[in-house]
């Protein structure tokens, strides 16, 4: 499959890049879509929510009533969730709600979700650019250019690019990562996924057999 490279000022620089199909042009597989993404999301989650139990109230002892005699129920401590201020039953625990998936099944997902992006005219090379310095205007220029301002967008670079990085932040809907920080969820989730040129042959060699 190719692809026409462009510049940041949105023209065609008259360049073509050969997208690998055993990278951007396989069945896709929704079920590893979904396990990957499954495990991104729930490797985000903190998991720290904490409930008082019964064992976490503060509050007396003390034997409420006497056992027996009083034709209700018998009732042992003032922290028994029935009562206002008691403790609650079966509340959630911190936990940890990530799970193990297998290497070549988050290769798979990642494979299939940019073989989507690419069956679906969804994937925009741009030759290498970089900034003298972050500025939000400057890049909020080339997305208007790009044509990818009003669409959640994500910009792939092949290593860490500091000054476009920082430029972004302030960009809504437009995101900057790097190829080795590229996976399904970030993917799935971009309207248009936009490759600089150097950063194709790392996702070649990343994901090509």
């Amino acid at each position: 499959m190719e692809l026409a490279v462009i510049n940041i000022e949105g023209k065609k620089t008259g360049r073509k890049v050969n997208l690998d199909d055993t990278v951007f042009g396989i069945e896709p597989n929704d079920h590893a879509i979904y396990l990957d993404s499954k495990q991104f999301m729930a490797n985000s989650r903190q998991g720290t929510h904490k409930t008082k139990e019964r064992a976490d109230i503060t509050g007396s002892t003390r034997k409420i009533k006497r056992q027996k005699g009083t034709g209700t129920a018998r009732f042992g401590s003032i922290k028994n969730p029935i009562f206002r201020g008691g403790g609650r039953v079966f509340g959630p625990r911190p936990r940890y709600y990530g799970f193990k998936l297998n290497k070549k099944v988050k290769q798979l997902a990642r494979k299939s979700a940019l073989s989507y992006k690419a069956k679906n005219d969804k994937i925009i090379i741009v030759e290498d650019f970089n900034f003298e310095a972050p500025i939000t205007k400057e890049l909020a220029r080339v997305g208007a250019n790009l044509n990818i301002m009003d669409k959640k967008s994500l910009i792939v670079f092949p290593e860490r690019n500091k000054n476009v990085y920082l430029s972004s932040r302030n960009l809504q809907g437009l995101e900057v990562v790097t190829s080795g920080e590229l996976n399904t969820y970030v993917i799935m989730k971009a309207s248009t996924l936009v490759l600089v040129e150097s950063a194709i042959d790392v996702l070649h060699a990343t994901f090509g057999n």
